[in-house]
């Protein structure tokens, strides 16, 4: 029988029926092969691999370790005296105080590092208009070009041709070998401009800083300047005094490194230009940089001797023999003289009006006025433009001893913000540089730069360009606090010899 499609109907599907449903079979079971009989091992087989008819256990001979030991009483050098103990406790209270001393000498450093890091990159408009201090800003600048005019020229260096009262003269080759200079604390490369406008053309410029940030910053300046193609302004020559083109701009590389705590031999670019960090003091040969430059940053160094020699010994391994190290310092003759008027002022004031003592309170002064922490009034002045303070005793003398560590605290408005620095007492300093065969060719603060400087046939003029004085070698554009602020700086040169 079929379906309605053709198909048997066997094959469709049929209703259940329980009646037709057969029995479930069983499963045959197979036979463990655990209940099989073993198989007997062939005759030869291995006799490592048979089965001994009386099997011995055989017993573990327990491990010495396993045994109880009796404990011995400790031997006459395993007791330790007292005096030994005294020993070791001290010598515990010295790593302890030595680790202290490395982190704050480390707090220090990141608050210097951060602080610059911090400074906001406001731009030339603002520095030259907005500015509080845009006067002494550019009196600064003018002093850091007037050291970099003057000194960095090697001294084989012959001027090419000169351009004078409109005439131009030729007073030798104008090809020279360029400058390598190593610029150390360049910061955010406030100085590239004056290293563009040198008498002598710069071939490569290294700079170095702690301040990650500001390198960076640095970098992106001397982009700016290689897309303007060489941003020179006014020409070179010194200070930009005639009117030729500027030249191709110098190579700059920028690291961020530390040059006073530990050796700026770790850059590749120094190593490869030339460092000599053999020996000690005084056994320099000479490295390959013509010009080490340090602008307003060198008395960090003078936190400690070792970051000072350490300094010192980057700058006489980079310079060759005959090359210059210029920068700018605060003048330890102007700290002096005000720590000496202070204390003066202070040992002559009456008994009710002298700060207290173990603890008391003066009536003269009144509790709000003591900084926390203080128990007596400290070395301090300044205007409202900048401001110097000791957070503790000075010498009456003024004369700083021990030459290192001589904190204080310096705020500059715009720019400083209670920032801890060091006194670099000057003789002290030229001692040291002695060590290290570099011998002083030139020293100055910076209103006597200004006053010895200030008529040069090219430095004159460029100061009126730079915004100190009014055109026609007019009066300045400094004011009187700014001029303040000014001097307490210092300008040096030394050779390498």
């Amino acid at each position: 029988m079929a379906g309605a499609d053709g198909s048997p109907v066997d094959d469709q599907p049929q209703p259940f029926n329980a009646t037709k449903l057969e029995p479930a079979k069983k499963r045959k079971r197979s036979r463990s092969p655990s209940g099989s009989t073993p198989k007997r091992l062939p005759a030869h087989t291995d006799s490592r691999r048979s089965l001994s008819p009386n099997p011995q256990k055989r017993q573990r001979t327990p491990s010495p370790s396993s045994q109880t030991r009796k404990q011995k009483r400790p031997g006459q050098r395993a007791r330790i005296t007292d005096a030994e103990r005294e020993h070791i406790r001290q010598k515990q209270i010295e790593r302890e105080k030595e680790i202290e001393v490395a982190n704050a000498k480390q707090g220090i450093h990141d608050a210097v590092k951060q602080h610059y890091n911090a400074v906001p990159e406001r731009g030339r408009d603002w520095r030259k208009t907005d500015s509080r201090i845009k006067g002494l800003r550019s009196f600064n600048n003018w002093v850091k070009s007037t050291i970099i005019q003057k000194f960095s020229p090697n001294e084989d260096y012959t001027p090419g041709a000169q351009e004078r009262g409109g005439m131009v003269f030729a007073e030798g080759p104008t090809e020279a070998k360029g400058l390598l200079v190593l610029d150390i604390g360049c910061g955010k490369g406030g100085d590239l401009g004056k290293w563009q406008q040198t008498p002598q053309n710069v071939e490569l410029y290294v700079g170095l800083d702690p301040a990650d940030v500001s390198i960076d910053q640095a970098k992106e300046r001397y982009r700016q300047m290689a897309s303007r193609g060489g941003g020179g302004r006014g020409g070179r020559g010194r200070g930009g005094y005639n009117s030729r083109p500027p030249p191709r701009l110098f190579q700059g590389e920028f690291y961020a490194q530390d040059c006073f705590g530990e050796s700026i031999e770790k850059v590749s670019l120094v190593r490869e230009v030339g460092f000599d960090g053999s020996g000690g003091p005084s056994r320099f040969g000479g490295g390959g940089f013509d010009v080490v430059s340090m602008m307003f940053c060198m008395h960090y160094a003078f936190e400690s001797e070792e970051k000072a020699r350490t300094m010192l010994k980057n700058v006489a391994g980079a310079l060759k023999k005959g090359g210059r190290f210029i920068g700018c310092i605060p003048n330890s003759d102007v700290i002096s003289e005000e720590v000496r008027k202070f204390n003066e002022r202070i040992a002559t004031k009456p008994d009710k009006e002298k700060p207290a003592e173990d603890g008391e309170k003066s009536e003269s002064i009144e509790l709000g006025e003591l900084e926390e922490g203080e128990a007596e009034e400290t070395a301090e002045w300044g205007n409202d433009i900048y401001r110097v303070r000791f957070p503790g005793k000075t010498p009456a003398d003024g004369i700083f001893r021990p030459p290192f560590g001589q904190k204080y605290n310096y705020f500059l408005h715009e720019a400083v913000e209670e920032v801890p620095e060091y006194v670099v007492p000057w003789g002290a300093f030229r001692a040291l540089a002695e060590d290290f065969n570099l011998e002083m060719q030139y020293q100055k603060s910076f209103d006597e730069v200004w006053n010895t400087e200030k008529d040069d046939e090219v430095l004159g003029p460029l100061s009126e360009r730079m915004g100190v004085r009014e055109r026609g070698r007019g009066p300045l554009l400094v004011s009187p606090e700014e001029m303040e602020a000014a001097s307490f700086y210092v300008a040096f040169c030394f050779y390498k010899v």
